[in-house]
């Protein structure tokens, strides 16, 4: 054997010896990679837990709502409530704005005075939600009905737009102090104009 021979062995050896080395590095940084983003959550995602909905949920009639109000009125003699078997699928709550809402209209000399409540099918969070920030809703509420026309408010038509104005103004309050709305509707208890 030659003298060049003898040199290209041991040349070849630490050449294969370094790339199975390299590819051995790669492969460790690479798999410590993934790990770390499978891990992250950043991929795969079987791993990680779906975010938790906390929003008021729907309740169904018949079902205990595990926020309902706490009422401070002892009836004496009166029966548990029953639902009725048909209708809506969901039990609707109410609540009654402690004070009537007395407003000018928009563009006239008259005034408007309404005493309202609004319901919902969702459970008890929403009920303490508005009493909470009753102030704030009743801000928006006097707003809109001083921004409404008289002749609005004589009309069946005018009278329907007025409450979902006022249902629309109610969860945009609740979504901005509590990330969540959920009143269903406006209802007049009394609406006098003057």
């Amino acid at each position: 054997m030659s003298k060049s021979g003898k040199e290209e062995k041991p040349a070849k050896s630490k050449g294969k010896l370094g790339l199975i080395l390299g590819a051995v590095g790669l492969l460790a940084v690479g798999g410590g990679g993934m790990f770390g983003l499978v891990q992250a959550g950043v991929i795969g995602g079987g791993h990680h837990e779906a975010k938790q909905d906390n929003n008021p949920k729907l309740i169904r009639k018949g079902e205990v709502d595990p926020y309902a109000p706490v009422s401070d009125k002892k009836e004496e003699g009166g029966a548990a409530e029953v639902d009725g078997e048909g209708g809506d699928e969901y039990r609707t709550a109410y609540y009654t704005f402690s004070e009537e809402f007395t407003s000018n209209l928009k563009n006239s000399d008259a005034m408007v005075q309404m005493a309202l409540a609004c319901s919902t099918r969702r459970d008890g969070r929403v009920l303490m939600w508005l009493k909470k920030h009753e102030l704030a809703i009743r801000s928006q509420l006097l707003t809109i009905i001083a921004d409404t026309p008289e002749e609005n408010v004589y009309t069946m038509a005018g009278k329907e737009q007025l409450q979902k104005r006022m249902t629309a103004a109610i969860n945009k309050v609740l979504t901005q102090k509590e990330g969540f709305g959920g009143v269903d509707a406006v209802y007049f208890r009394s609406f006098i104009v003057q």
